[in-house]
């Protein structure tokens, strides 16, 4: 029976991974910095680790054959990491950005970029299998950015309305990572996207289809965004990412694969699923 390590096992999407890989008949073992935190089956193996503590990697990857991994850590931390990563397991699924994607939406100036590309670098040299998971904009922003504001109100206050994307759902990316960790997907890059372009105009609309309410995008300057967000707590650097990605998107089409239908056998969710999965997250303060 294949053992597997879901890192940022609490995190939006390595819980989904945790809860899909359930049907699977692997062993699962799911790893965090903060185990209490943790809200999961209790037949999952939950163990308390650090990607940058590298010290505290050994005992999570004990008897490990495959991990599911999430980095959020600075780029030096990742090759400590690695070396104890190859050294139990053969191997990886890497949870990564369509940094190498020619499209002005994900060319725009990052800082991420080059700490993605310094880990698969790292890992293509590690001597493990590996499969890379290249996400566009996951639908989940869309709560994170706009569930605060809606819950008081019907509007959006934001940037950029006419900016097109193709927010793909969590469960989607879990479930290609999913088969690349039980099938073997190795030496592949999978881009991720939802099934449609869809302007963050339009998204709101359909927010409001799936909940029941009209709603209403205000469109803010790119200085009251950068503002807003600030009072966010996003990082300067991330806002400022953010609203380059974004005005490079006007006008266009979003990025769109087929590359959940291609490995699932199944359609990638429509937004309006995702809208309809979440409308919790939506509903008005009484």
């Amino acid at each position: 029976m294949k053992c597997v390590l879901v890192t940022g096992a609490t995190g939006q999407i390595g819980s989904e991974v945790v809860s899909q890989l359930r049907g699977t008949g692997c062993r699962i073992r799911a790893m965090s910095r903060n185990p209490r935190s943790a809200n999961l089956p209790a037949h999952v193996d939950f163990v308390r680790g650090d990607l940058a503590a590298p010290d505290t990697l050994d005992a999570c990857l004990n008897g490990i054959d495959s991990v599911f991994l999430v980095w959020s850590s600075p780029l030096a931390a990742a090759a400590p990491a690695l070396e104890r990563i190859a050294a139990h397991a053969r191997q990886i699924v890497l949870l990564t950005s369509p940094h190498r994607t020619p499209h002005p939406f994900f060319q725009q100036p990052n800082g991420l970029r080059a700490i993605h590309a310094g880990v698969e670098q790292l890992i293509e040299t590690s001597g493990l299998r590996w499969t890379f998971l290249r996400p566009g904009p996951f639908a989940l922003n869309c709560r994170n950015w706009w569930a605060p504001q809606l819950r008081r109100r019907d509007v959006v206050r934001w940037f950029y309305a006419d900016a097109a994307t193709a927010p793909v759902h969590e469960r989607d990316i879990a479930a290609v990572a999913v088969r690349a960790l039980c099938d073997g997907h190795d030496g592949r890059e999978h881009v991720l996207t939802g099934p449609e372009s869809l302007t963050q105009r339009e998204q709101v609309r359909i927010i409001g289809d799936a909940i029941g309410r009209p709603l209403h995008f205000e469109e803010l300057s790119p200085e009251s965004a950068r503002e807003q967000m600030l009072a966010m707590m996003f990082p300067p650097p991330a806002a400022d990412m953010l609203l380059r990605a974004y005005a490079a998107a006007v006008g266009q089409p979003a990025f769109v694969t087929s590359t959940v239908l291609e490995i699932t056998g199944v359609p990638a969710r429509s937004f309006h699923e995702w809208a309809i999965d979440h409308a919790g997250d939506f509903a008005k303060l009484s």
